[in-house]
């Protein structure tokens, strides 16, 4: 039971931070150490990959009308815009796709550290701040999915590549990456969910495979509890985000980042010389 009661609070954190750019890595490497799952090692690090499934499945909920292009509703023209923007995600998708294929267990090995973690949240959080007072004044370049090039695509791509590196934020990596080549925010929001949904569900499906399906039927309920919390929270989680960019930018979430960032680096410094 009180397993169960970790995994809601795992889906929460994860709901939460997976989609505003503060990086669910961040928060979670902490709750981690504070509430650690009795599942084991292996499970653990399992589990916090999956339960961004449920953070995906609510992506496609809410924008299914938007990317599915069989919808009989869509003119044949919308039809073939909804194809292009899924060319268009597939393309973003491929600088994280190889590198994960090639250095994911490298990564885990050698950067899953707290000291990376607090540098790239707070490094990012600065870059927040400084590219939203740099665009003040500008008027967005590209504010509909047709206007984005191959270049700009490839850009932000390799910007959620970067995003491997734990602390950095998915999301955060990938908004900045658009809001630097003169994206708006909200085409930047709706593309960075869009990128997610390839990205995540790969590198959950290879978690799951690595892993086995080896469950015990606790480890089982823990991971469906873990990913319908994350569901139901990434639902409320995005379409806040959705709304508050419509009048704010994202400056806000720089400045958490930096003090998470501190936060973590007086966490674990204090606890490693305790």
């Amino acid at each position: 039971m009180l397993d169960i009661l970790k995994a809601i609070l795992f889906g929460i954190v994860e709901g939460i931070t997976e989609w505003l750019p503060i990086s669910s890595t961040g928060h979670i490497i902490i709750l981690d150490e504070l509430i650690r799952l009795s599942q084991g090692e292996a499970f653990m690090e399992m589990f916090e990959v999956v339960i961004q499934l449920g953070a995906i499945m609510a992506v496609v909920v809410i924008y299914f009308h938007r990317l599915n292009p069989f919808s009989p509703t869509k003119t044949e023209k919308q039809k073939m815009m909804t194809w292009q923007t899924w060319i268009k995600v597939v393309i973003g998708c491929a600088p994280a796709g190889v590198v994960g294929i090639l250095l994911n267990d490298w990564i885990n090995e050698k950067l899953y550290k707290w000291q990376v973690v607090a540098a790239t949240l707070i490094i990012y959080g600065i870059l927040f701040i400084i590219i939203e007072n740099y665009q003040k004044s500008r008027k967005p370049k590209v504010t509909r999915m047709s206007q984005l090039t191959l270049p700009m695509i490839l850009f932000i791509g390799v910007f959620q590549m970067l995003a491997m590196i734990p602390g950095t934020s998915r999301s955060g990596a990938t908004i900045v990456s658009a809001l630097m080549i003169g994206v708006s925010r909200s085409l930047a929001a709706d593309y960075t969910f869009f990128l997610a949904i390839p990205t995540m569900f790969g590198a959950s499906l290879v978690k799951l495979y690595k892993f086995g399906l080896n469950f015990t039927g606790m480890q089982v309920v823990v991971l469906l509890v873990g990913m319908i919390v994350s569901f139901a929270v990434s639902l409320v989680a995005i379409k806040f985000l959705l709304r508050y960019i419509q009048n704010n930018d994202f400056k806000g979430f720089g400045y958490y980042r930096i003090v998470l960032g501190v936060i973590v680096i007086l966490f674990f410094g204090i606890r490693s010389m305790l």
